[in-house]
């Protein structure tokens, strides 16, 4: 298969406060809007925060997380301290397998930066094999 673009859609209850925080606290560039969705430059992909309406759950039955918005980035801890300091709490670790960030958003969305050098190690071990 071969796509022209990839992208997420965060489907929320709480749309405002979603993009302000991914426009004003992540800083990711918007590409477009519309009454109901926003659309960010998302790395090389995208991501659209859309008013939720019956897709807005992120969490199944048993309240368990079904998604993580995973941004790679080559240093975890800078940006880490950038959300702390906007008032952001941010759950910072460090593993044998690289260094994660995990934070929500307004609408309860897991999100999480992880360590780009890590990353790009654990795929380049798994080629040799």
């Amino acid at each position: 298969m071969e796509f022209d673009r990839t992208g997420f859609i965060l489907y929320t209850l709480n749309y405002q406060a979603c993009v302000q925080f991914y426009e004003h606290i992540l800083d990711l560039d918007k590409l477009f809007e519309t009454p109901d969705l926003t659309c960010f430059s998302f790395g090389s992909s995208y991501l659209m925060v859309e008013e939720g309406g019956e897709y807005a759950a992120n969490r199944t039955e048993n309240g368990s997380i079904k998604s993580c918005l995973r941004m790679n980035v080559p240093n975890v801890r800078k940006l880490a301290d950038e959300l702390i300091a906007k008032g952001i709490s941010v759950d910072y670790q460090e593993h044998t397998w690289g260094t994660v960030a995990k934070f929500f958003d307004p609408d309860g969305n897991l999100c999480s930066f992880k360590d780009s050098a890590k990353f790009e190690d654990q795929i380049w071990v798994f080629k040799q094999r």
